[in-house]
């Protein structure tokens, strides 16, 4: 019964979203909407963790089997996509490693600046 409560939050949470995304003109998904809504409702309090805890744990263990679908319609695409592999292999592998380089980078600059200023303030 916890589940089940705890996944009607989070549906509930979820509806909002797509009301938000049905009347606001932004071109931003109902998800995303969603996604904010629970973020500030954990963070003021008006939803408590435990309200939604083990249902989001559940579903995260379960998120493997939501790409299913979307490989089988990648494989049932091949003769469209085969022509493209190599261009989007080559794209995925620099994007990678552009935003890997770049997160690292800015990691990296956020500490010093923060080492730098602990030791000023010392």
């Amino acid at each position: 019964m916890k589940y089940i409560k705890q996944f009607l939050v989070i549906l509930g949470i979820s509806f909002v979203g797509e009301l938000f995304k049905a009347v606001l003109p932004f071109p931003i998904p109902a998800s995303i909407y969603g996604m904010i809504i629970l973020f500030i409702g954990l963070m003021t309090g008006l939803i408590k963790l435990d309200a939604v805890k083990d249902a989001g744990k559940f579903l995260i263990e379960i998120m493997p089997l939501m790409f299913i679908p979307a490989g089988v319609g990648l494989m049932e695409s091949w003769g469209i996509l085969k022509p493209v592999v190599l261009p989007f292999c080559i794209i995925t592998v620099v994007t990678i490693v552009t935003v890997m380089t770049a997160a690292g980078r800015t990691s990296q600059w956020i500490i010093r600046r923060d080492k730098k200023r602990g030791k000023l303030n010392d």
